[in-house]
């Protein structure tokens, strides 16, 4: 009896540490499953697990009476190596650093290639960018811009970059990468310890469940246009701690990685084909990419908004706006746009008078990543 019980508490506790990793990490059907609860549940009650299946394996090592204790020392000690490995090297964080020192530079000082794609905000005046090659690694960066905090994420399994308020409940809330749900980055908070997803900047499992945190507009582009249209923002440069993980190719940025998880499809409408989404008030539409890419200027309506959607000649930085109507005159002459006779620049700023458009959240995506969390949005 004592030695099943020996036997029950490692396989229950293998069984249970796979499980723990399996359901937030991209491994086979993970991700396809409505499985968050249930990975919340083992996550939060994870001590209460490892103490009962641990009490097992020593109670049966003691009390069994083995000949040779040679063979269960030794699984016992193959079980600590596999829960060593399991907690501490496939674990998101352990994978994948915050930035030990955050460098922020001027254009002068700037090492980062002008063909980089950035992350970019802009708030009173001040400007920031964030290469999506550190983003990819760090998948978050907690800043501050005008004096106020601001979290900089992206997700490179749905290449999703968005920038939100890290304020909950009135105060300032620290994350962590947890895991990924669907494909998507999930971060945790470290005072309730509920689990929030990327994508969406929505509490998906804990005790702030169905809570969100508010989005800052952000802005994808080169490096080189976010400079050309905000010449006095700082950017963001490597960290020299981790150096060697960044990516040094632009084969992810450019869609030309052959990654399972990061790989591009060509065609449109594929899992991993790149949209363009717009978000409108509650409304969302998602765009092909390859047809904004043709026309460089899509015009649209989402519910009661009209949408221009421009692209630039560097075929990476884009913009949408909320306009007054499809019938108004608007071309794209280079970078310059015109519209209804006054010249603005790509981002909607006007060229010699004070006008702007106004801008609407815009998104490079893979299709998978967000008609799952947008669900019944139709591609145009």
């Amino acid at each position: 009896m004592n030695k099943k019980l020996f036997f029950l508490g490692l396989i229950g506790l293998l069984f249970f540490e796979i499980l723990n990793v399996y359901f937030i990490m991209p491994m086979p059907g993970s991700q396809k499953m409505g499985s968050i609860d249930m990975a919340y549940f083992l996550y939060t009650w994870r001590w209460i697990f490892r103490i009962l299946f641990s009490i097992m394996i020593l109670y049966g090592l003691i009390k069994s009476g083995w000949k040779y204790r040679r063979f269960p020392l030794a699984l016992t000690g193959l079980l600590i190596l596999a829960v060593y490995f399991l907690n501490f090297k496939m674990a998101a964080d352990h994978m994948f650093h915050e930035p030990k020192k955050l460098t922020m530079v001027t254009s002068a000082s700037n090492k980062v290639d002008p063909q980089r794609l950035v992350i970019g905000v802009v708030s009173d005046g001040m400007s920031k960018a964030y290469p999506i090659q550190y983003l990819g690694f760090h998948h978050q960066v907690a800043d501050t811009l005008a004096g106020h905090p601001i979290l900089v994420t992206y997700c490179t399994v749905c290449r999703s970059g968005r920038v939100f308020e890290p304020i909950v409940n009135g105060r300032y809330e620290k994350f962590r990468l947890v895991g990924m749900d669907h494909f998507n980055a999930m971060f945790e908070d470290a005072s309730t310890h509920s689990w929030w997803r990327q994508a969406t900047g929505e509490a998906i499992a804990g005790k702030l469940k169905g809570q969100k945190l508010n989005e800052v507009l952000s802005s994808q582009t080169s490096l080189e246009e976010w400079l050309r249209l905000n010449p006095n923002s700082l950017v963001m440069q490597a960290d020299p701690a981790y150096a060697d993980s960044y990516d040094s190719t632009f084969k992810y940025e450019s869609g030309k990685s052959k990654g399972k998880l990061t790989g591009t499809d060509s065609l449109p409408w594929k899992n991993k084909s790149w949209v363009v989404a717009v978000r409108s008030g509650s409304s969302s539409k998602a765009y092909d990419w390859n047809q904004l890419k043709t026309k460089r200027m899509i015009r649209d309506k989402i519910e009661n908004t009209f949408v221009l959607i421009v692209l630039g000649s560097d075929e990476q930085s884009f913009f949408a706006f909320d306009v007054p109507s499809n019938d108004d005159k608007a071309s794209l002459q280079n970078d310059t746009l015109f519209y209804n006779t006054i010249a603005y620049r790509l981002d909607g700023s006007g060229i010699g008078t004070d006008r702007q458009l106004k801008r609407l959240p815009v998104y490079q995506e893979f299709w998978h990543s967000w008609h799952t969390f947008h669900p019944g949005v139709m591609g145009h």
